[in-house]
């Protein structure tokens, strides 16, 4: 049917083109231009139906090919038209949304530092107590140690008060005597 279609129009495209060149030579329409424009039109047709027979396939795969393609094209931009369309409404979702999770992560940090706080409070407590204890301790132990030292510095003091005393009140004599009651007292026991 479309073999059929395109040589009609070829036909009539040629005797459309037959007049027009008839006209040309004013009028005159002789047998020999008869003849000449048969020629031409029997050379085109020959022309046409070689070129359809050898390349009228390549080239109905070509254009077939081409809407294919095209119809294949339009069909992958409509469906990324699409996709586009359904990332577009979830962005908008997600921006519509941003607002109340930003109010959620701000709710969510300040409760995480007023734990941090009471936790920093309370260690802070802790070690105060620790830190007294300590220094309790410390201070027990100076003032045992402080103590010891006087009681040292006491009993030097006496010592050395009692030997000042002994020295002053006791005479050579008195001396050799409790030298000798005191050797006595070590030999027998």
């Amino acid at each position: 049917m479309k073999r059929a279609l395109f040589f009609a129009v070829l036909l009539i495209a040629l005797a459309i083109s037959s007049v027009a060149f008839a006209s040309e030579g004013h009028g005159v329409f002789t047998a020999e231009n008869v003849k000449d424009y048969g020629l031409r039109i029997v050379n085109l047709i020959l022309f046409a139906g070689l070129l359809y027979k050898l390349a009228g396939a390549k080239i109905k795969d070509f254009f077939v090919g081409r809407r294919d393609g095209i119809k294949q094209e339009l069909d992958d931009l409509a469906a990324r038209q699409a996709d586009a369309e359904k990332k577009l409404k979830e962005v908008e979702s997600g921006i519509a949304n941003m607002a109340q999770e930003k109010e959620a992560i701000i709710a969510e940090a300040k409760k995480q530092g007023e734990a941090i706080k009471e936790a920093i409070i309370a260690k802070g407590h802790k070690d105060a107590e620790a830190l007294k204890e300590q220094a309790k301790r410390t201070a027990s132990n100076e003032a045992q140690a402080a103590i010891e030292t006087i009681r040292g510095e006491m009993a030097d003091m006496v010592v050395a008060a009692a030997e000042k005393i002994v020295a002053e009140k006791l005479s050579a004599e008195d001396h050799d005597k409790l030298v000798d009651d005191y050797l006595t007292k070590v030999v027998l026991n």
